[in-house]
């Protein structure tokens, strides 16, 4: 029986590995199976969540990828719940928009926005793993879908009004039971386990099983995995023990860490006053 690899988690390979232009087929391979059409990134760009001052930071990762066509990716993994995390996604959305629409362009220069989202939580009240959202106009009187007029059509290269909108992808990872029964299902396997299973026939996926095997990374990498692993274990249980004991008992060195590091992660100052017993105003300087 074949040996299963020992991979490192997609998160932190999403951050340290797969923005080389090298490994771009791994994230083209998920963007063409998630998407159904054929993807290839012209360029990954950081965001203000993956400068390096941010390093040990576990709980968001983030990803904008040009594809060769001018449309805009923004892939984006979070493990701690949010009751606003929505509204995130709009804002995110949104944000990449307005900020590659150069001053004086026209509105037709719009790029396409894909907002896709892995998150490890269960976000809102649904039976699926995955949710695909996007906008269409349909008539109160005679509930008839809004079109585009062939001029329309030709000038902005689109069939669809939806297709000049932000689409919304939902991949719930921790509603996903491993029942593989198709190749965006053996994604989400690779997202949930941290494996890649002998038959699975994804794209991207034959690379990702080599690009992520920890034994491939260098000395560097492995020593920088570890670490990331030992401190998302330990924000993990400091999280874990607030949420059972509804506040943090400590000295006060010990309440200052643990409000830096959900400070970092992107929990809102009166959340963090409430665990840790420290003031917002304290919060506030950290």
């Amino acid at each position: 029986m074949k040996q299963k690899r020992t991979l490192v988690s997609f998160d932190w390979a999403a951050k340290n590995l797969l923005r080389r232009k090298a490994n771009y087929v791994i994230l083209e391979g998920f963007l063409t199976t998630l998407l159904g059409k054929d993807i290839k990134i012209k360029t990954i760009k950081d965001s203000e969540s993956n400068k390096d001052a941010q390093e040990q930071k576990y709980n968001r990762v983030d990803i904008i990828a040009e594809e060769e066509n001018g449309a805009l990716t923004i892939i984006e993994l979070q493990f701690t719940p949010e009751i606003d995390y929505f509204h995130r996604m709009l804002f995110g959305s949104s944000k990449a928009v307005t900020e590659y629409l150069s001053k004086g362009m026209s509105y037709s220069m719009v790029r396409k926005v894909y907002s896709i989202n892995i998150v490890y939580f269960d976000l809102g009240v649904g039976k699926d793993y995955i949710y695909h959202g996007t906008t269409n106009f349909k008539g109160l009187h005679y509930n008839d879908e809004l079109k585009l007029s062939p001029s329309q059509k030709e000038e902005f290269a689109r069939i669809e009004i939806k297709d000049i909108y932000p689409e919304f992808y939902l991949l719930k990872v921790d509603r996903f039971n491993n029942d593989v029964k198709d190749k965006l299902d053996e994604w989400m396997y690779l997202f949930k386990n941290s494996a890649v299973e002998p038959d699975f026939k994804a794209p991207g996926l034959m690379e990702a099983s080599e690009t992520l095997e920890y034994c491939n990374l260098s000395p560097e990498e492995q020593e920088r995995y570890d670490k990331y692993v030992d401190i998302r274990r330990s924000n993990e249980s400091s999280l874990h023990t607030a949420k059972l004991e509804g506040r943090i008992e400590g000295s006060a060195e010990t309440q200052r860490k643990i409000a830096k590091e959900m400070k970092i992660d992107g929990f809102a100052i009166p959340k963090i006053a409430k665990i840790t017993g420290l003031s917002e105003e304290e919060i506030g300087k950290l």
